[in-house]
């Protein structure tokens, strides 16, 4: 039997003034909690993605990026994300319920049945699918082609001890997708940006992973922090260097300019500090870095719209 709607305490990765546990109606607040609202990171984590492939498409032919398009990626990240969510947590139930940081969930806790879950999954899918038919063909079959890595993700943990590098492959697909959006085809320089988000996300979720390294060796789950160890902050910094690296050859891929590069600098300079003060024995901290990933994201698109001016006449030019 389910627990009463009203027992809906703030989880602990969320902040303890979020706005689903301040002002959402009792009733609503497991349903939020379910899609992950009352912890908006993970919306701009998977929307970001998109809005960088729109405006690497647009910067390379020197026209700012579409706000019916980022709107659209908006609204199709928060709902997508809240899919993946529900998806997430009814697959992980049993594991979930070991684990301190997640045994609140609605689904573990009681809140909410798999059956409501499911019910909710596939209204958020059918609103998104909705949005994805807008976006032009190349697009479509992108969209529906995420499916599979949305689908495998939540076993990766059960078989791989990189379930990081899977998250990495599915939260960036938006790259792709943003681009397709804006072209009607997937240039090279939008492969070099999902890479690069590929190793982006690698860095940041394996700092998110450094929260429950205790809790999963307890229940079985694989982890790259736990299979990295005291390595993990190097391993950090090399993954970010990476990305540093595959975003700026997608940038010079497309041509943008050479405003593009202060920014660079930036977001090179935002993710050192991330992984030169992560620690294994600050769960804390590490939540905290992985948080700041939302700025990190936004310098990344600041920068290829930047990169528009003074328009694609060459790379870095």
């Amino acid at each position: 039997m389910n627990a009463p709607m009203t027992a809906s305490p703030v989880l602990p990765d969320a902040a303890p003034t979020n706005w689903v546990d301040r002002h959402a109606p009792a009733a609503l607040r497991p349903w939020l909690k379910l899609g992950r609202f009352d912890r908006p990171a993970g919306i701009w984590l998977l929307m970001l993605p998109g809005w960088q492939g729109v405006a690497l498409a647009d910067a390379s032919e020197n026209r700012w990026p579409s706000l019916y398009l980022l709107a659209a990626i908006a609204l199709g990240a928060a709902l997508m994300r809240a899919a993946g969510c529900a998806y997430n947590d009814i697959v992980d139930r049993d594991f979930d319920a070991k684990v301190a940081r997640t045994a609140g969930r609605p689904i573990p806790s009681g809140q909410i049945s798999v059956k409501q879950a499911w019910a909710a999954l596939i209204a958020c899918c059918l609103v998104s699918f909705g949005i994805l038919l807008t976006l032009g063909l190349t697009a479509i079959l992108l969209g529906i082609g995420s499916l599979a890595l949305v689908a495998a993700y939540p076993f990766m943990k059960r078989i791989t001890w990189w379930p990081q590098a899977w998250l990495g492959l599915t939260f960036n697909w938006g790259a792709l997708l943003g681009y397709a959006a804006v072209t009607g085809n997937v240039g090279w320089s939008a492969v070099l940006l999902y890479a690069s988000g590929l190793f982006w996300t690698l860095g940041y979720d394996t700092i998110y992973a450094v929260q429950d390294i205790e809790d999963d060796a307890l229940a079985g789950v694989k982890s790259s922090a736990r299979r990295l160890g005291t390595a993990t902050p190097a391993a950090v910094l090399a993954f970010y260097a990476i990305a540093f690296g595959l975003a700026c050859a997608a940038a010079w891929r497309a041509g943008l300019g050479p405003l593009f590069l202060p920014f660079a600098g930036l977001f090179a300079a935002h993710l050192s500090f991330q992984a030169k003060g992560l620690s294994l024995t600050d769960p804390a901290g590490a939540l905290k870095r992985f948080k700041s990933n939302r700025d990190a994201g936004l310098i990344l698109f600041a920068g290829l719209v930047a990169g528009l001016w003074p328009g694609a006449s060459g790379a870095f030019s």
